[in-house]
């Protein structure tokens, strides 16, 4: 018998929230991992916070949509309060129940900023790297390292000379003068001479040759060789040693914080060939660090002698250095990183950091469920 369509409306529903969402969901495993994290950084919220005043949104639940808007590949913070607002999965995976309000996308904005200035991004992810490391997902003594260029918001017209601060002659003077055509033709632009007027902070820079120039950042993760997670990452500019630089920042404050040479444990580090250099290599080995580095025979005379080579662990590494392009392939395709949505360093570094700290719970999350 064909049914016939009720076009009216209930006034109550007799199904609670937390019974519409299904028992095995990925998220649910997810949130019973992300609110013990949330709860033992309590008092570093605090600090961000006065005691009197207008209540704000709870910083808790912020960072719960900001997770939702990296999981779900949701491009704006606009997007996302239109999606929290019908959205059954995302209210219950933020704390919201099924008649709060949901924020204004600028008020969210500017409550995002506030914990930028905390360095909350850093503190969360040091939270997600330490529960792998409870539960045994780290090995701590064989990482690799890189890094991907992330392209800036700004287009290739906004890269202008410092000193005249105007744009390359147009091609057309009849053309559009909101948005004229500009002929780049025979002009030398270098990060020395130039800086884009749309955001400063951002390089002209391309990851190999025959490739386009971009202006962009660079970001970097610190890989764990045992399961593929990220235990450090950063967000710099993009120069021709930003790598190699990065590389050793996150190896000293990350792996050896307020450790002597001599107390740290003997680790390995694998890397391709741009980390291929004596200088590299020597600064590894001053930190008791073995560098499992890819040989670069073509250009130049490799670093990485037969002593380092013979050892199986280096070809282990060459195989296990692979993983961390999984990382930069989420990161920019699911994470929405290929192309960064914001300017400048510190709100770009944030979200790199807080993408890659998502990428740790869902593959925390994987392992867990034997699918990782």
């Amino acid at each position: 018998m064909r049914g016939t369509e009720d076009k009216q409306d209930a006034l109550f529903s007799y199904v609670s929230q937390e019974e519409r969402i299904p028992r095995d969901h990925p998220l649910r495993k997810v949130r019973e991992i992300v609110n013990p994290i949330l709860a033992s950084m309590s008092q570093k919220f605090d600090k961000l916070y006065a005691e009197v005043g207008r209540p704000s949104i709870p910083p808790e639940q912020l960072l719960r949509a900001l997770l939702v808007q990296v999981f779900y590949s949701i491009r704006s913070e606009r997007m996302l309060m239109e999606e929290l607002n019908y959205n059954l999965l995302f209210r219950w995976f933020v704390g919201l129940s099924m008649d709060d309000e949901v924020w204004d996308h600028s008020v969210f904005t500017k409550n995002r900023d506030r914990l930028l200035d905390g360095e909350i991004a850093e503190a969360f992810l040091d939270q997600v790297v330490e529960l792998a490391r409870e539960r045994h997902l780290l090995s701590d003594e064989h990482f690799t390292v890189d890094g991907t260029l992330v392209e800036a918001w700004a287009g290739q017209k906004s890269f202008m000379q410092k000193a005249k601060g105007s744009t390359p002659s147009s091609s057309n003077t009849d053309d559009d003068p909101g948005n004229p055509t500009i002929n780049f033709h025979g002009e030398k632009r270098k990060n020395d001479t130039h800086q884009s007027t749309t955001d400063p902070e951002s390089r002209l820079d391309r990851k190999g040759l025959g490739k386009e120039a971009k202006l962009s950042f660079m970001g970097h993760v610190l890989m764990d060789n045992l399961h593929g997670l990220a235990v450090a990452a950063r967000y710099t500019k993009a120069t021709g040693t930003a790598e190699r630089d990065a590389a050793k920042e996150m190896l000293e404050e990350e792996l050896y914080p307020r450790k002597r040479k001599e107390d740290r444990p003997r680790i390995t580090v694998g890397a391709d060939k741009l980390f291929d250099t004596k200088a590299f290599v020597t600064s590894l080995q001053e930190m008791n660090v073995t560098p499992h580095v890819a040989q670069n025979n073509k250009s130049r005379s490799s670093a990485i002698d037969k002593r380092t080579t013979r050892h199986p662990g280096y070809a282990i590494s060459q195989w296990k250095r692979k993983l961390i392009e999984e990382i930069f392939g989420w990161v920019k395709t699911v994470g929405l990183m290929r192309k960064t949505r914001h300017k400048g360093l510190g709100r770009g570094g944030w979200m790199f950091t807080l993408t890659i700290a998502a990428y740790d719970l869902i593959r925390i999350r994987n392992i867990a469920a034997g699918t990782g």
